[in-house]
């Protein structure tokens, strides 16, 4: 492939994806020691526009809906042998916290829905997880997509703090207390203004 046609066809899918967000160039990889280390914290907030994603009884949700809490949402599909492996710790995971202070939105693009997904996790025995669905994969609008597993993490406002697009091992405790972190943050200023 001429270097000129690969220059356009990598400005093409640029073009076509979410905007960028500092951080994405790829990290030093000799100094990553954890899944955790890919988690790109940004050095401040970005607005989101709303695009909506749904419920498993089809109802149209947006992130708006989750104001005042630390939101994780993890792009993902039945595909995907690493998203899939991070199921069973993001499961885990939405236990330790309080729901009035965070959000676990896993979001799957599988085209097939609610009825596809609902019958792989109950292959997996995990028929109670709560996934969310994304068949048109409308979030691409804000989030660039090429790549899954994707977790963005969002601020009280909606607003996007931290990435990672590749898989996290969310049981590591060093996950756990960079979850604890953005919701001591989140928390700070109302106990600050009581």
């Amino acid at each position: 492939m001429s270097k000129l046609r690969y220059s356009l066809l990598l400005l093409a899918s640029l073009s076509l994806g979410a905007q960028a967000y500092p951080g994405m160039q790829p990290k030093d990889h000799n100094q990553i020691q954890s899944s955790v280390d890919k988690i790109n914290v940004l050095p401040h907030s970005f607005p989101l526009e709303v695009v909506p994603f749904q419920d498993k009884a089809g109802n149209q949700l947006n992130f708006s809906q989750h104001k005042g809490k630390v939101v994780l949402v993890n792009i993902w599909a039945t595909w995907c042998p690493p998203c899939v492996r991070e199921l069973p710790a993001l499961e885990r995971l939405e236990g330790l916290f309080s729901d009035k202070e965070f959000a676990l939105l896993p979001i799957s693009i599988d085209q097939g829905g609610q009825e596809q997904v609902a019958s792989f996790l109950q292959s997996l025995g995990m028929a109670n997880f709560r996934s969310y669905y994304d068949p048109q994969m409308q979030l691409g609008q804000i989030f660039p997509l090429d790549t899954i597993p994707a977790t963005f993490i969002l601020n009280g406002k909606g607003e996007l703090i931290a990435f990672v697009r590749s898989f996290v091992d969310w049981g590591d405790p060093k996950a756990i207390a960079l979850l604890k972190g953005f919701i001591e943050q989140e928390n700070a200023p109302k106990s600050a203004a009581n």
